[in-house]
């Protein structure tokens, strides 16, 4: 049957950043996380659904229990540490999670470990507070060292923009997503 008012599909929101391919941007339309946590309950939600399948493993090093709920509510399996414990398991994960800026180790280091946990293909969903424009950059550039592909920039904002309105959004976190190549031909260069 055929309608006789069709509705248009919405405008869709995004853009595209230059990389090796080009890395798509996404808006996600989420809570700000409270202070001195890295992330919302609607968040982890939002990354354990789009990021894994039931059964996967993911290791949760963000500061509070909102991954661990979603992780819990969706039936994935977890390690769930403190931020940067010694021993994230022996089982290779397919989503780590993570707040920025690390506390000890240098983040190559952190890359490289974080890359010898995940499976071919698994993610690194990288939580960075939206006030420093270059600290995307030098996260980038520190997965990349590690063998670290930058998959996808999804920017967390309090309010959806809406249909016909040019304000500017108000973002409040910036995920990177950072995969392990299921090819296996990344490697680290210094």
């Amino acid at each position: 049957m055929t309608d006789k008012n069709p509705r248009r599909a919405p405008t869709p929101v995004g853009d595209v950043v230059p990389g090796d391919p080009p890395v798509p941007i996404t808006v996600w339309p989420v809570p700000a996380p409270q202070e001195g946590e890295t992330l919302s309950n609607a968040m982890g939600v939002r990354l354990v659904h789009n990021l894994t399948h039931p059964s996967d493993l993911i290791i949760d090093l963000a500061v509070g229990p909102q991954l661990a709920r979603a992780v819990i509510a969706a039936h994935r399996r977890s390690h769930l540490h403190a931020p940067r414990q010694v021993g994230w398991g022996r089982e290779a994960a397919t989503l780590i999670v993570t707040g920025w800026p690390l506390d000890a180790a240098s983040p190559v280091e952190f890359f490289v470990r974080c890359r010898a946990s995940l499976v071919p293909g698994g993610c690194v969903a990288v939580l960075l507070p939206h006030d420093d424009v270059t600290l995307p950059v030098d996260v980038i550039i520190a997965a990349k060292r590690a063998g670290l592909a930058y998959l996808q920039h999804i920017v967390a904002v309090d309010r959806p923009p809406r249909r016909g309105q040019r304000a500017q959004l108000d973002i409040h976190t910036d995920v990177l997503i950072l995969t392990r190549s299921a090819s296996e031909t990344g490697g680290t260069d210094g």
